[in-house]
């Protein structure tokens, strides 16, 4: 099973993304080398929605520019959900173009936010383990 370690510094930036963003959705990408994640980007919203998100492209080029010079990979595509549950939506699944990716969604749901992780292949949903360590 593919499994998914964030820095608790990568979760407490993310939820605060979200926070900043609600109600539309924040988004963002991580990289990685051999599995394990070296750089967190926010990217803004170009279209701010409460239903979903567009990466802002020239934020996503920059930061796609600065994974590959590192020889970095792209772990993670992360976004966050306003009122939903930390579960890909039928949007997300159709516009899952990164197999190789990881999706990582968190939810706003709840007063304790929640952080959850999917690969998305040919709209399969598979969850990802996810563990945030100190």
């Amino acid at each position: 099973m593919v499994s998914l370690t964030l820095p608790n510094s990568y979760a407490a930036q993310m939820i605060a993304e979200a926070r900043a963003a609600n109600p539309a959705e924040a988004c963002g990408l991580i990289a990685g080398l051999d599995g394990s994640p070296t750089k967190l980007y926010p990217i803004p919203n170009a279209d701010p929605s409460i239903y979903r998100y567009n990466m802002d492209p020239k934020s996503q080029l920059v930061a796609m520019n600065d994974i590959e010079a590192h020889g970095w990979d792209l772990l993670a595509i992360w976004h966050s959900h306003t009122h939903t549950p930390a579960y890909p939506s039928p949007t997300d699944i159709s516009l899952a173009y990164y197999p190789d990716s990881i999706y990582v969604i968190l939810s706003l749901q709840e007063a304790d936010p929640a952080i959850r992780a999917f690969q998305i292949v040919d709209a399969a949903v598979i969850e990802v383990a996810v563990t945030i360590e100190a």
